[in-house]
């Protein structure tokens, strides 16, 4: 009996382990080819953008890609698998060969898995990551120049603006006659809108970009970076992208400094805004307008069934952007219309039917040239608008390309940085020096770009470029600078989690929600008191529900809750019964509170309200 239960175990254990062998090399496999794609896709991954990326949802993301990651990766770790089973099966009944076939397996795994770990940790560069994650520096504390604290004033005629991401788009490809790093200039017509507009290259002709930081080298980052002046630093668990709550609630960005300024903001990408976070970003920090591809695809602009690269493709983005400042142009509000191109996105990008064959099979190249004339023939096309002399155009690469093999031969010396150009700024530069510069400084930029005075010329980690204030480039040196950025911050991560205290946290944004309480005149014979509550501002994602509390007594013992009826014109309204409190003549306390979309209950007005028999 001892023995059958001695047997039966060794069975179980002889059948675990082959289960677990086996397992093993087919992850192992799974890791060795997704490791190798991940390189061939990402050239210059880093690890904030990969870790970035295991926290935010897939939701958005290319299925070419995906596509592409299942027939490289997937399908030869299900060969490796079938094969594994076959020899194990084969070989099941002859105990000497099975046991050397488990131990090739276990060793084949072991050492996939060794060498794939090693790899990537070298290439990654982890152990400094590591050590970057465990080291606190001072840098971004001691620099951080919080928008909330610091005086902006915008003119009377506020301007409007155009703030275009590029996707990929680095100065490297123009000529190195003007600056770039090819022999033949891919990208001539941003070349000339650079130079005959502002880069901040002071008086040399040769382009001048903007440095690419740790925390902005991919485009959620990079469109943050530019933003906020802020690098997308965290730690895995760093800002609730796991669960998509909140997006860095303790800052203050471009898009809430303009929403305070009363601007329209709208969002417009070819591609899923939920993608990295942006549609979160964005709304979370300027509630603006998004118009993506699902909203494209929500509102016939494409047919239900199109679907290209990422979405739809830049020749339809620019011509949605024409109907969008339309549309804004005849508003009353001045305007921020940001725009994302994607079409030049790695690999290779994607072919319109604009683009030349000027640079024959190489289809990148083909790509950014088109890019480039898409870009100029929309500058040119809103220069001739009634809305241009008031408007600004704020043109950026977001990042450097992580395309393979585009600038494989460009020389290590070369200095790669993000394509930059500023078109008709409401300001005259102070400086004629070269300016040495990041992405960061995007951010006080293009606020002094809209004619806005800053006091002391910094917002976040960036430097008003129009000023003669020193960037932090200037000031430390890129090299110092970004072996900082890769440390902890204990700001940034007090930034980026959620304060327990919302309220305290809203008020320092100042976005603290607000409304008027206003009553007509107490009618005693009916009893019945009317309360409207109007200009309601800063409720996120909508409204749930909104109630009045009213009480006359001190102890609150005669607290009675109202509920209102939201109006079409966005006001709330309710007729209160007197009878309730006999109609007593007195003081009656009234507060407002109203639940927002997200669920959160806020007190937004209060109002001491007299009520009196009226008298003849």
């Amino acid at each position: 009996m001892k023995k059958n239960k001695r047997n039966k175990i060794l069975l179980f254990l002889k059948g675990l382990g082959t289960f677990l062998t086996v397992l093993l090399i087919t992850i192992s496999t799974l890791l060795a080819f997704s490791v190798k794609w991940m390189f061939k896709t990402w050239t210059s991954l880093t690890m904030d953008e990969l870790v970035y990326h295991l926290t935010t949802p897939l939701e958005g993301t290319n299925t070419d890609m995906i596509k592409v990651y299942c027939n490289q990766c997937a399908v030869p770790a299900i060969l490796v698998l079938a094969f594994a089973v076959i020899l194990v099966l084969a070989n099941r009944k002859k105990e000497k060969v099975f046991r050397r076939v488990i131990l090739f397996l276990s060793i084949a795994a072991v050492g996939i898995a060794s060498v794939t770990i090693g790899i990537t940790w070298n290439i990654l560069d982890i152990g400094d990551y590591l050590k970057g994650q465990s080291t606190y520096s001072t840098f971004i504390d001691d620099n951080y120049v919080d928008p909330s604290s610091v005086n902006i004033t915008f003119p009377e005629q506020k301007r409007n603006l155009i703030y275009i991401f590029l996707e990929s788009m680095e100065m490297t490809y123009a000529d190195q006659e003007d600056g770039g790093a090819f022999e033949e200039n891919v990208i001539p017509e941003l070349t000339g809108l650079a130079q005959e507009n502002e880069d901040f290259s002071g008086e040399d002709k040769k382009l001048n970009g903007g440095y690419s930081m740790p925390g902005t080298t991919w485009t959620m980052g990079a469109m943050f970076g530019q933003t906020s002046g802020l690098p997308l630093n965290i730690s895995i668990d760093g800002n609730g992208m796991d669960t998509q709550d909140s997006f860095f609630p303790g800052i203050t960005t471009m898009g809430d400094i303009l929403q305070k300024e009363g601007y329209s903001q709208t969002l417009l990408l070819g591609s899923d805004a939920t993608f990295g976070g942006r549609r979160l970003y964005f709304t979370e920090h300027g509630q603006y307008d998004i118009f993506d591809y699902n909203y494209a695809l929500e509102n016939g602009l494409i047919p239900e069934d199109y679907k290209v690269w990422w979405g739809y493709e830049d020749e339809k983005l620019f011509e949605f952007a024409k109907n969008r400042l339309q549309e804004l142009s005849q508003q009353d509000m001045p305007f921020n219309l940001t725009m994302l191109t994607v079409d030049t996105h790695f690999e290779d990008g994607y072919e319109c039917e604009l683009c030349p064959d000027t640079f024959g099979k190489n289809q990148y190249a083909n790509v950014m040239a088109c890019s480039s004339k898409q870009v100029k023939a929309f500058v040119d096309w809103v220069s001739e608008q009634d809305f241009a002399e008031n408007t600004t155009i704020v043109i950026s690469g977001d990042h450097p390309t992580m395309d393979s093999d585009f600038c494989e031969n460009v020389d290590s010396s070369y200095v790669r940085k993000v394509y930059t150009t500023y078109i008709n700024p409401a300001v005259q530069k102070e400086t004629d020096k070269k300016r040495e510069y990041t992405t960061f400084d995007n951010f006080p930029t293009t606020i002094a770009a809209l004619g806005a005075q800053i006091e002391g010329n910094r917002l976040g980690l960036g430097t008003n470029l129009f000023s003669t204030v020193k960037t932090l480039n200037e000031e430390y040196g890129i090299s110092k600078e970004a072996r900082e950025l890769k440390k902890q911050s204990k700001l940034l991560k007090k930034m980026a989690h959620i304060d327990k205290n919302k309220q305290e946290l809203l008020e320092r944004e100042g976005k603290v929600p607000t409304a008027e309480i206003k009553s007509e005149k107490y009618k005693s014979e009916e009893g019945v008191l009317a309360l409207k509550v109007k200009n309601i501002k800063y409720i996120q994602n909508g409204i749930q529900s909104v109630t009045a509390a009213i009480w006359k007594n001190e102890d609150q013992s005669d607290l009675q809750w109202i509920p209102m009826a939201i109006q079409k014109d966005g006001s709330c309204t309710t007729k209160i019964d007197m009878n309730i409190w006999n109609k007593e003549d007195g003081e009656y306390n009234v507060h407002i509170y109203i639940v927002d979309g997200n669920g959160n209950q806020y007190n937004v007005a209060q109002k001491i309200v007299e009520i009196k028999e009226e008298t003849e």
